[in-house]
């Protein structure tokens, strides 16, 4: 039986295989992360705590998008929404990533 740290994983791993499927070749090289909390505030956040984080690529690693768990999980009563809003940050980022809208890379974002 997976832990819920776990499950919150594979529902980031899984929304970036939906992404990279439907992107074929322009799929972006990128790491995915999971951390519990943001570390602290990133000079491009506002007054909210993120949900997700984009870290452009530099000359020595590829572009890296983190989602947090905990505040994902305070934001939702059930896991099936967990995945639903993973999935909804994961597009948005990767979106964020390539100059394009979260409609475009999937156009039932935000249902």
């Amino acid at each position: 039986m997976a832990s819920r740290r776990d499950e919150f994983d594979d529902f980031v791993l899984d929304a970036a295989a939906r992404l990279e499927a439907t992107c074929g070749r322009a799929f972006p090289a990128v790491e995915f992360a999971v951390e519990d909390v943001p570390r602290g505030p990133a000079p491009w956040d506002h007054r909210e705590v993120p949900l997700g984080r984009l870290y452009p690529a530099t000359s020595a690693r590829p572009a890296r998008i983190v989602v947090y768990r905990r505040p994902v999980e305070t934001r939702v009563t059930d896991r099936r929404d967990v995945a639903a809003l993973v999935a909804d940050i994961v597009t948005e980022q990767v979106a964020g990533l390539l100059g394009v809208s979260p409609e475009e890379l999937d156009p039932g974002f935000g249902e």
